[in-house]
């Protein structure tokens, strides 16, 4: 995979993503491009079980590049479309991953970057790092669906209708992230996290991601339906003997590593 903008390292069935678009991650076409085809890649790569998307940079992500945004009146036709579909297929590569990703938030997640860090599955904050959903004051609009997944209506409201960007701290009482802790705890707090994921059965992790990823937007019955099914198919997976096996024994599991 490419690492120019964006620098990846797999250890222990984790993969860290670092963004490292100086100096404040800009989501250009590039860094777009890159993020994309990273994603892409790992989702099909066996040692990786685990996915946390960090930043090199003073701030997680300040957003859209708003210099490229404003020369939009010279692209050519059919550059706006492509432009939005990139940003769409951003979030969703991370969405639709069947790895669980976890962001680590340093500094400003704004816009487009705040965009990122909900679509992990779980969010852990430094104690500088501030949420914002600025595109009413920079004549954009944006964010909204996504946020609304994972913010209760009436702090999404406020965020899109004044521009306020809300501390981590805030976010952390409300039972909205899973941490806020010191910036040098920060990547050692989201690696823990990854690394007691990453000690599951991947298939299981996997099965487990599909489940959370489809009976979101389905009703309780037909949602619970879909995870019963999911359960007969892991139970006939040799991960769940060798899971039941340990159990029994009074010893870790021994998993094998699968796409």
């Amino acid at each position: 995979m490419d690492n120019n903008l964006i620098k990846t390292t797999i250890e222990n069935n984790v993969a860290l993503v670092m963004m490292d678009n100086q100096p404040v991650n800009a989501q250009s076409r590039e860094f777009m491009e890159e993020l994309i085809a990273v994603f892409d890649e790992l989702n099909e790569t066996p040692a990786v079980r685990v996915i946390v998307l960090a930043s090199n940079c003073k701030v997680f992500s300040a957003g859209a590049d708003i210099k490229a945004r404003a020369r939009a009146s010279e692209w050519a036709p059919g550059d706006t479309y492509r432009h939005l579909r990139r940003a769409r297929e951003l979030g969703f590569v991370i969405i639709e991953s069947n790895k669980p990703v976890i962001s680590a938030v340093n500094g400003a997640a704004l816009g487009a970057g705040m965009g990122l860090a909900i679509c992990a599955d779980m969010i852990v904050a430094s104690e500088d790092a501030v949420f914002g959903l600025p595109e009413i004051d920079i004549g954009l609009m944006g964010g909204v669906r996504h946020t609304m997944r994972v913010f209760p209506l009436s702090l999404t409201k406020r965020m899109v209708l004044t521009g306020w960007r809300v501390p981590a701290a805030e976010l952390y009482r409300r039972g909205l992230i899973e941490g806020c802790v010191p910036r040098d705890q920060l990547l050692p707090e989201a690696m823990k996290i990854a690394t007691e994921i990453a000690s599951k059965s991947p298939a299981a992790i996997r099965l487990a991601k599909r489940a959370i990823n489809t009976v979101e937007t389905m009703g309780l019955k037909d949602g619970y339906r879909f995870e019963q099914n999911l359960t007969v198919e892991m139970s006939r997976h040799e991960d769940s003997k060798e899971a039941m096996r340990a159990f029994i024994e009074k010893r870790k599991p021994v998993f094998k590593d699968e796409a």
